[in-house]
């Protein structure tokens, strides 16, 4: 017996298309500008200068021979 082959017609199915980026990128020079201030700022500090001073003096010390007695009451 003879095998039975159907003949199917051929279909054509299209996909909704499916998009594909190819990037290039190019350097493009942006100059970002900085200013800065400098400010030089002049403070005053207290810095302690010991100054010391001394005075002399003589003193005259006697010495005496005689005994000083305590005073019975």
């Amino acid at each position: 017996m003879p095998e039975f082959c159907p003949t199917c017609p051929t279909q054509t199915i299209v996909d909704p298309p499916q998009t594909i980026f190819e990037d290039y990128f190019h350097p493009q020079v942006v100059q970002v500008i900085h200013p800065i201030e400098v400010v030089r700022r002049h403070h005053c500090v207290p810095v302690p200068q010991h100054i010391c001073t001394y005075t002399e003096r003589d003193e005259m010390c006697f010495v005496s021979s005689v005994k000083k007695r305590k005073k019975r009451k």
